[in-house]
């Protein structure tokens, strides 16, 4: 019954509707998968590869880290801007050194841009019907 108990950070990354799960341990190579499905995979897109490697770009830290990731809710853009803001808060609670790299990068503001609710009386949000003089 000996269990291997893994030392990780973990964070939580959020965007839009978006929540990601993230931990990062320290490991001999770089991974990352997300939803138990490999990072090319689950992003097939490269952008979306982009925005989740830039924040390890940013931290100017060597890859070696295993990153595991849950992540659920919005679409495949906000899941993408999830991950990377949860990979950026858990890289802080690895080395607190590293919030003078992100935070001028804006790597660590949760974005809090979302849809905006639709009021009664109108069609969407701000759109109004047809207004007519007569």
């Amino acid at each position: 019954m000996a269990e291997k108990t893994e030392k990780y950070i973990g964070a939580t990354g959020r965007r839009k509707t978006s929540v990601a799960r993230v931990r990062i341990t320290p490991a001999s190579k770089f991974s990352i998968a997300i939803n138990e499905r490999e990072f090319e995979n689950f992003f097939p897109v490269a952008e979306l590869r982009r925005v989740i490697t830039s924040v390890f770009d940013a931290s100017e830290l060597e890859q070696k880290f295993k990153v595991t990731v849950l992540v659920n809710g919005g679409g495949v853009s906000s899941q993408a801007a999830a991950v990377a803001h949860g990979i950026a808060r858990a890289l802080e609670g690895f080395d607190g050194n590293l919030r003078a790299k992100l935070k001028p990068k804006g790597m660590l503001k949760r974005d809090p841009r979302a849809k905006e609710r639709r009021k009664f009386g109108l069609k969407k949000a701000r759109k109004a019907p047809q207004w007519s003089k007569r």
